[in-house]
């Protein structure tokens, strides 16, 4: 990697390995903590996941106005502002405000990094990119909950405090990392101009014209719907419901989760990046449905607890597997969708459509799993059969390159050399 794209790679990292302190807590703070009650901390979440959905209609176009990076910096300022407020509220206006603050920053950053890994790589090399944020992010989100974890003590709220300061330092990091970053191209995207002086055909009118995108923009939210949006919701309740597992064991099923993300996001990536695009989202969608199946066997299969606990932890597992094959295939995929004039403005869109996804999937998800099973579970891995069948569809949209970007003839290694013209022979008298 170049170094602009190391610096983005760990500055990402970092934030992440900040957040992974408080994300897992945040419930447990606002409730019992700060002593306000599960209300309010169910309200402090759904104003977290609303002030993204507020921010990043907005966050796109000024993206491919303005840069990404001047984006990036006062994104990381407003969560290092949100997250430092939140450490020290102990009342109900406080806390909401703060976290609508932190959301917003949280939410305009996603975007703005993916548009700045988009500017620092090519289609060759795009894809391995998008898979080494993916795999830092997951390591630092997964470490920072194991430290975040022994630092915290419900009976001492200045515990929680350090947890939301040390977030809020990794966001100032990232925009110091950001802030000394060289971008290889302008500010101004070749191509946002066009040559006779007319406006640059952008906005969500072509966006939405776009039957590719649209069509992916679908297939995100049937992603992010039917895993990301169960996870510590529908999933978590059926779990402990159905399947009458301990809830510790559900941080053993997401520990298992990370581990095989961070284990073979490499192995995958070597096994996806030369294969058709649409073809991996298609068999992601496959591996979700058996492991929505085992999760099935879990709660409705009248087994042992062992193997009930086996079944969820090994279903968590089999998600992970499937992100770790998305990871190299979703938001590469949205870039090479993008004109040169919008990149910013597709990532939002598709930042838009997985933060709708990731707060309805809760609320559909959370009532079916506590209390229809059966219907919650066929419901799950009829989504996930969605997702395959939505694919292939999204595959005929494709050109060549955009499903393949391995056809990309990589630029050649060989440096031509120049070779002395050959001399005339001097053939010697004899030979005469």
């Amino acid at each position: 990697m170049g170094a602009a794209l190391r610096r983005i790679q760990v500055g990402s990292a970092l934030s992440a390995f900040g957040l992974g302190f408080t994300v897992p807590y945040l419930y447990v703070y606002v409730a019992q903590v700060r002593d306000l009650g599960a209300g309010t901390a169910g309200v402090v979440l759904a104003v977290f996941a609303m002030a993204a959905l507020a921010v990043l209609p907005f966050t796109g176009r000024t993206i491919d106005r303005r840069g990404p990076l001047p984006v990036l910096i006062v994104a990381a300022g407003t969560a290092a502002v949100g997250a430092a407020a939140l450490g020290v509220s102990n009342s109900v206006t406080t806390a909401v405000l703060s976290a609508a603050v932190l959301g917003a920053g949280t939410a305009v950053m996603q975007p703005a990094l993916a548009t700045m890994l988009v500017w620092c790589t090519n289609a060759s090399t795009r894809t391995r990119a998008f898979a080494m944020q993916f795999f830092l992010q997951n390591l630092g989100l997964g470490i920072g909950g194991l430290v975040g974890g022994q630092l915290v003590d419900v009976g001492r709220p200045s515990s929680f405090t350090l947890l939301f300061l040390i977030e809020a330092v990794m966001f100032v990091v990232l925009g110091v990392v950001a802030a000394t970053v060289r971008m290889p191209r302008a500010a101004s995207v070749p191509g946002a101009v066009p040559a006779d002086g007319s406006a640059p055909k952008a906005g969500l009118r072509v966006l939405l014209s776009h039957k590719a995108m649209v069509q992916l923009c679908v297939l995100g939210f049937v992603i992010f719907f039917a895993c990301y949006g169960q996870f510590e919701s529908g999933l978590a309740a059926y779990g402990t419901e159905a399947a009458g597992i301990e809830p510790s064991t559900l941080g053993i099923a997401l520990a298992a989760n990370t581990a095989v993300i961070v284990a073979a996001q490499f192995v995958v990536l070597r096994l996806v990046e030369r294969r058709r695009r649409s073809r991996v989202i298609a068999w992601v969608g496959l591996i979700w449905a058996f492991a929505w199946i085992v999760a099935g066997y879990a709660g409705l299969g009248h087994g042992s607890q062992t193997m009930a606990t086996a079944a969820m932890i090994s279903t968590y597992a089999l998600f992970g597997l499937g992100e770790a094959m998305l990871s190299p295939t979703v938001a590469p995929l949205v870039a090479d969708l993008a004109p040169e004039a919008m990149v910013g403005q597709y990532n939002s869109a598709f930042a838009l459509v997985k933060q709708l996804a990731l707060a309805v999937g809760p609320a559909v998800g959370g009532p079916m799993g506590a209390s229809l099973h059966g219907p919650y579970i066929v419901t799950f891995v009829l989504f996930s059969l969605g997702i395959t069948v939505v694919a292939l569809k999204l595959g005929r949209q494709l050109t060549p390159v955009q499903d393949k970007p391995s056809l990309v003839t990589a630029p050649s290694l060989v440096v031509a050399v120049s070779l002395p013209e050959s001399e005339p022979v001097a053939v010697p008298a004899a030979a005469r």
